[in-house]
């Protein structure tokens, strides 16, 4: 009887180990995502053409520094050196905005709309990214890590807002206006 029990105790620490490298392996993730979003907001911002969209972006581009600090903090709580790992799906996004770029007439609401649809595809991935790290943190027994990872969460909800909120005032329908 004594065995079961040593053997299901050893088999829920590996469990619980193999779930802690998953939740690590996933903020490597999602550090490199954050750290390349940096670079792509900044020409995000530069082609623009709307400035409320030139704004928001720039804003952005600040909170995802600080969306870098953080995650670079919730290492540190984890007793582990900040590590970058590729990230797949945000280098996809990024190159989907930089095509967007080239393939659109600067100065047009048309240009700025695809840049709005292309953040927000950003949006939605770091809202399912954090969202899923912060109830992992929570299942790990981590609440500290879990409310960073959920004011980053907040902070993504609201940036989403704010861009369909700036294709809804003029952007799309001045687009639809365009040859």
């Amino acid at each position: 009887m004594e065995k079961v029990a040593n053997t299901k105790r050893a088999a829920s620490k590996d469990s619980a180990s193999e779930l802690e490298d998953f939740f690590v392996d996933s903020l490597k993730d999602i550090y490199w995502a954050e750290k390349h979003l940096t670079k792509a907001l900044a020409k995000m911002q530069k082609a623009a053409t709307s400035e409320e969209l030139a704004n928001a972006f720039g804003d952005h581009l600040t909170v995802t520094q600080e969306h870098v600090a953080r995650v670079e903090k919730v290492f540190e709580l984890l007793e582990k050196k900040p590590q970058a790992k590729k990230c797949e799906a945000m280098e996809g996004l990024i190159k989907e905005g930089e095509d967007i770029i080239a393939e659109t007439e600067k100065g047009s609401a048309t240009r700025d709309v695809g840049l709005i649809l292309a953040a927000q595809k950003v949006e939605h991935y770091e809202i399912a990214t954090y969202g899923g790290l912060a109830q992992l943190a929570k299942t790990l027994g981590r609440e500290d890590i879990k409310d960073i990872l959920g004011q980053t969460l907040d902070e993504e909800k609201q940036a989403d807002e704010l861009l369909t909120s700036l294709a809804e005032s003029d952007i799309n329908e001045a687009a639809e206006q365009e040859g």
